[in-house]
């Protein structure tokens, strides 16, 4: 009968079940620090998911300019619609806004620069362009 010469408290019967190598050649097997393991994963997702909040921030805060400035765009075109204009404005023009000196505006197609020292206004306003659908565009406009 065969005896084995090795100790029985060194050899098992289902070697692929012990967590290390179970002969001289075997891979290191080295078992895992879950912890951190965990804490990398954490870490990565918590760089992506704030590079994506970033992002969407971003993206609020444009759809936010961009709110604002088709909201000022209405606005200055309720006034324009409002204001006196002596002709007929033409699409994709360029026309100037003042305020009167008395009361309420008027569109002309004087520049500020045009009138010299005789302008009859009280203060330039803007400079706009009338767009297809009837909105204006500001080009320059006073602070």
């Amino acid at each position: 009968m065969f005896e084995n010469p090795i100790d029985k408290d060194k050899i098992t019967e289902n070697p692929s079940t012990l967590p290390y190598a179970h002969t001289i050649g075997g891979v290191v097997i080295r078992p895992e620090d879950i912890g951190r393991v965990k804490g990398t994963a954490l870490a990565a997702m918590s760089e992506q998911t704030n590079v994506q909040l970033q992002q969407i921030k971003e993206q609020i805060e444009l759809l936010a300019k961009q709110a604002r400035k088709i909201e000022r765009r209405k606005e200055l075109s309720l006034v324009i619609y409002g204001a006196d204009m002596g002709f007929k404005p033409l699409i994709g023009h360029s026309y100037f806004l003042y305020q009167k000196k008395t009361e309420g505006f008027v569109l002309s197609m004087v520049a500020s620069s045009e009138w010299g020292r005789s302008m009859p206004y009280q203060r330039y306003v803007a400079q706009v362009k009338l767009l297809s659908d009837h909105t204006w565009e500001i080009i320059d406009e006073a602070e």
